[in-house]
Order: C-alpha cells, then structure tokens, then sequence
C-alpha cells in the first residue's frame, strides 16, 4: 500500500500507480511502495494518479483561478480536503482536485454552484494550498485602527492560534496577519526590533531581510505580551530576563507550523527573533527541489552513506539548510530493518518509521543520548554538536560501531576537524571516527521569467572575485533589480544547496592521526585532484549555467580568494 501526501492508496491502486510510473521512467517501475514517497517527486506522482483516472494534470493553478469562486467556499475546508474551484467555462465549473477518488468535492460544490456541471483535473495538494493561501489573505488592522487601540494590560490566554481567521482584538488581528503574511511569503523568519524612535517588523525571504513595517511604539509591550501568552509564559517575565527562549504552533488553513521564539533584551527595548518551522513546501528528497545537486555531487554523497559506521558532520551557517539535508539523507537511509533514532531542538521534518526525539532543554541532552545507546539503534541524528559534552557522546556511539549525522557551525569543511579539537576532542579520536566533513550553503536562484542577461563579467570583479580571463567573454545573468511578478518583485526564486564534501578515508585518518597531515593540507589536496564537490567550484558552475548571479554567489561563499 502506497501512502503519499497523507493519501493511502490500496493495493489495487498502488499497482497501478507503480505501473504507470515505470512506463514513463523505468527506474520508477522498480521502486517498492515505502520507497515511492522518498524517490518520486509531488507532480511526477500526482501525474500518475491523473492518468490511471482519465483526467488531465495541471501542475499549475495561480493564472487560471478566479477569487469570486473562492468567495461561495470555506477556505479551510477546500485546503483541509484538497480541492478548489479554478473558474467557469462553457457551462462547466472546473475544479481541482488532489484525491480522484473523494466524492466531496462533488457534494460540496454541486450545493454552492447548481447551474454548472463539475469537471475535474489533477494537482498536488500544495498547488491547492498555495492557490488558496494567494486568494485568501487576511488584511488585518489598518494604521488607524492601530493607533487607536488602548494599551491596557490583558491577560487572556490564547491556546490554539489561528492565523486564517479574523480577530475582534486588534492585537491578535495583527499577529494573525504577520504570521499569515509570513507563511504565504514562505519566509524563514520574522524580526521584530526596537530602535531609538522606531518600533517594527520584518521577514527573512530566501535569506535577505526584507523592508521594515513600521508599527506604533506605544503597542511593542502589547505585542510583547500577546506572544509571552501564546506560550503560556507570565508577562512579568519579560522584565526578569535577559533572553527568553519558547515554542509555539498556529493554525495556518488547518496545516500546523511550529514557531520558535527567542527574544533578547536590547538598549532601547527587546529583539525578537521567529523561526518558521514550516516543512511543506520543501521538496526534502536529495537530487530533487532545493536539494537538486549535480550528479557528481550525488554520487559522493551516496558513497558517504554507504559508510556503515562513524560520523557524518553537515557544517554551514545557521539557515544553510543543513538540517534539511541531513532529513533528506534519513530518508534514503530509511528502511524497515534499520533503527534510526533522532535528538532535535526542535524536531523539524517528521519521518515515517524514524524515532523523533524532542529535546526539551540542554539538562536533558546527556540521559536522552544516553538511552539513545541502549535503544538498540543502527542510525543516530543528533542535531547539533556545541559543546565538549555532546562532541564525546558522538564519538562514543561512532566508535561502538553506529552511525551518527550530526551539525556543526564551520566556515569550511576542513574546519570541522578544528572545531571538534577546539571543543576538546584528541585529534586521533577525531581521525578515527570522523568519516564525512561537508559544508553548505543556499544559493539564490535567478528568476526564469526576468533575468538579464550579460556579454560577460568586468575586470574589477574579476581580480576581485579570482576569475579567469574566460569570464571575460563568457554569457551570465544578474537579477533584474526590482524583479517581476513572478518573483514578488525580488528578482530571485527559491534556493539550491552546494556542497562540499571531504571524505576521511583510512589513509587520511591515519596521516590526521600522526600529524603528518593537517586539515588544511588536506583541502587543499582534495582540491588539487578536482574529483570532489566544493563550494567554489559548485557555486561558479551554477553561475556559467545562469542559475544564480555573481551578486548571490558572492554574498554565500568567500570568493575573495583561491588556493588554486
């Protein structure tokens, strides 16, 4: 039985389904049922699933659906079954659908639109969601009736946060609106900062902060304690401490996102810093999405996991996307006869079959990961090494035969092995368990529709930027500045991961072991053979392929320099 974007399909079906798969892609007719969500893309299924009924596929909806449909339905309801009315023509109400085999939204539809007969076509469910979320914004308060509200304390407690629905209280109206605003826009994170005059809110898209939306400053503490109460904490406590760290979920059209909270105390008021843990948009399957690393790439990443035993460390920036790889590498290595355990703060991206562990506060780390090795597991994710205590607890469970994913913030690859010395580790317990150093970044993705073109890259950015003489005459592309509407006016659309990775072979760890080799060295050899992914090398194939722009290539990876 096939289970795929919360729809399980029986045997029949599933058959069916894999057989039609196999006649456009003979890989995909191999593929076991639990091994179908993890290896077929959202439209490459929902395609199969169209054609197995007869009915046509629309990867795409935005252009062809018409508000006023959307003004006779429930939007909640239409996202919560997987259905919407696109629009009217020759007497027909076309609609689509991501389920064929639901009788609701023929019920539904047939009682708010008798005149016109129903005909469907076939699209993922997050074409649904997302054709609904640009239709069904929430306008929220306007600047008057912000000024205008009184700032008397409320202690009201909101449990469940709906950010789709509409608010009497001003406050709540508000946060609904920045946090639904935040979710449409697919934004990583929401700022609120305080400055010497100026009290406001912005997002962080696809890596860049946007502008600042100013709100009154008499409203900061209002706002303050509307998200202290949404996390059931006292509002007093906001005055007590330095930082505060909380969690809370709201309701975006009956899909739940976490928020995480941190908020620290500045010179003239607070710092507020939201991170959106939404995982539904993102294609989490390696070679595919905003993990569509080129075949070089995927094949030493493949190598890495066929390592049975050690430690496999993802490095970068915070928002680089690691986490988001390391998920995709539990998928693949997802099977029913494996053990695989996770330690997350907070856990991000829930995997079928793997054991998700919540890590409440840093007190809880040691007994967890020290049950963790009783629990009999093959595979271990631990979500960060940050200190000497859970550096030695992923050396212990690599050396005791398991295998360990973990993070951990280096500028390079090569650093990671400078970093576990930093924290405390002996460089022989380093060599010997270490097996994979890979780092990360997201790179921005030009627009398809407004990218201009250029008749190659000039001198100055060239000796700036270690470019060859070929750059000189080779075509690239820039961002169209102001963009289009296609790309909310950014000039950029979504992010691809680069890799770089760094095996620790036997013959490494035994040069690392004795000193004969430093990290350092060892880069620059795996450099100088050029058979590896790196980021350089991974970052200017994407600009010579007009992926990105040498603005966006610059702003992710130090291009200032080369050790060729």
């Amino acid at each position: 039985m096939i289970e795929f974007d919360g729809i399980k399909f029986n045997d029949v079906v599933s058959k069916q389904i894999i057989t039609c798969l196999g006649t456009h892609d003979a890989t995909h007719g191999t593929l076991t049922h639990d091994q179908i969500a993890n290896r077929v893309t959202r439209p490459v299924f929902m395609a199969a699933v169209a054609e197995i009924n007869g009915l046509a596929f629309l990867p795409k909806l935005a252009e062809f659906c018409d508000p006023a449909l959307l003004e006779k339905c429930d939007p909640a309801i239409l996202t919560r079954e997987g259905f919407t009315p696109i629009c009217v023509t020759d007497g027909a109400l076309l609609v689509a659908i991501a389920n064929p085999w639901s009788q609701l939204p023929d019920e539904y539809l047939s009682l708010r639109f008798p005149d016109y007969r129903i005909e469907k076509v076939v699209t993922t469910s997050s074409e649904i969601s997302g054709a609904i979320e640009r239709l069904s914004g929430a306008a929220g308060p306007n600047q008057s009736e912000l000024e205008g509200i009184e700032v008397e304390d409320d202690d009201d407690k909101i449990q469940d946060f709906n950010v789709t629905t509409e608010y009497d209280e001003p406050i709540a109206n508000l946060a609904a609106t920045i946090l639904s605003t935040a979710t449409k826009l697919r934004a990583s994170d929401i700022h609120f900062k305080v400055e010497k005059e100026v009290f406001y809110y912005c997002f962080r898209v696809d890596g860049d902060l946007g502008d600042k939306i100013e709100v009154p400053m008499k409203l900061k503490d209002r706002i303050d304690a509307f998200f202290l109460s949404l996390m059931k904490l006292p509002t007093e406590t906001r005055n007590t401490q330095p930082g505060i760290s909380g969690r809370f979920t709201i309701s975006y059209f009956h899909r739940p996102i976490d928020i995480r909270y941190e908020r620290h105390r500045t010179y003239r008021g607070y710092h507020v810093t939201m991170r959106l843990l939404d995982k539904s948009h993102i294609n989490v399957t390696l070679g595919k999405g905003s993990l569509a690393f080129d075949d070089e790439t995927l094949f030493e990443l493949d190598r890495v996991m066929k390592v049975p035993a050690g430690i496999i460390v993802m490095s970068g920036p915070t928002g680089s996307g690691k986490s988001t790889t390391l998920n995709a590498m539990l998928r693949e290595l997802n099977r029913p006869e494996v053990n695989i355990l996770t330690l997350e703060n907070p856990v991000e991206d829930e995997i079928a079959g793997v054991t998700h562990c919540d890590l409440k506060n840093a007190d809880e780390f040691k007994p967890m990961i020290t049950s963790f090795m009783r629990s009999d597991p093959d595979i271990i994710l631990m979500g960060e090494v940050r200190d000497l205590e859970s550096a030695e607890l992923a050396v212990e469970a690599a050396v005791t035969g398991h295998k360990v994913l973990t993070t951990i913030h280096t500028p390079r690859a090569s650093q990671i092995i400078e970093r576990f010395e930093q924290l405390g580790i002996e460089r022989w317990k380093i060599a010997q368990t270490l097996k994979a150093a890979c780092a990360q970044r997201l790179l921005k993705v030009l627009c398809p529709h407004c990218k201009q073109k250029m008749d190659g890259i000039g001198e100055r950015e060239r000796r700036i930027f270690n470019l060859g003489e070929e750059w000189a005459d080779r075509t690239v592309y820039k961002a169209l500045k102001g963009g289009c509407s296609e790309c909310r006016q950014s000039g950029y659309s979504g992010r691809s991961a680069i890799l770089e990775i760094i095996p620790i072979t036997p013959k490494i760890s035994d040069e690392l072991s004795k000193g004969t080799l430093t990290p350092y060295e060892l880069e620059l050899r795996v450099q100088e053979e050029g058979k590896l992914p790196n980021l350089r090398k991974s970052g200017l194939k994407s600009l010579a392929e007009g992926k990105t722009d040498l603005a966006a290539l610059s702003k992710v990876i130090d291009m200032t320099y080369t050790d060729e």
